[in-house]
């Protein structure tokens, strides 16, 4: 400023615009896609979770019917047995009883067995049959209360 000559000379400072236009950059469009990965994350973990729990049901329904099966297998192989305890003492009755009627035709003994060959077979192989038995369960496998998974 000169007073010299009673002139003022001002200066023009230009006006800083109050509302500039900020940028916004990547942040919102980050953060909405990181909110919408997280929600399909989560539906994916829960839908495993009842994948995983339709699948053990599934398993344990086939243990149960494995288990029922084989003691039908038990019980069919112990009547096969009482059967053949009983079938040779009505064999033999019937092998030492006379016959009232003489036999038209008669096969060699070396083509057809006898009956106790037969019984002798069928004890042979039911003896080489190992029987199914269930495995016992471990302790480490047995369901701990506080591992006991709990859902909503």
């Amino acid at each position: 400023m000169a007073t010299l000559f009673g002139t003022v000379e001002s200066v023009e400072i230009k006006a800083i615009p109050v509302d500039t236009p900020k940028k916004r950059g990547w942040l919102p469009v980050l953060t909405v896609l990181f909110l919408i990965s997280y929600a399909l994350m989560t539906m994916l973990i829960v839908e495993q979770g009842q994948t995983i729990e339709s699948q053990r049901a599934l398993i344990r329904e086939l243990f149960r019917d494995s288990t029922e099966l084989s003691a039908v297998k038990m019980k069919a192989q112990e009547e096969l047995r009482a059967q053949a305890a009983q079938n040779p003492s009505s064999q033999n009755q019937s092998v030492q009883a006379p016959s009232t009627h003489a036999p038209t035709k008669q096969i060699p003994s070396t083509q057809m067995p006898s009956a106790q060959e037969q019984q002798r077979r069928a004890q042979n192989q039911a003896k080489s049959k190992p029987e199914v038995q269930m495995p016992s369960r471990p302790a480490f496998d047995l369901v701990d209360s506080r591992r006991v998974l709990i859902t909503i």
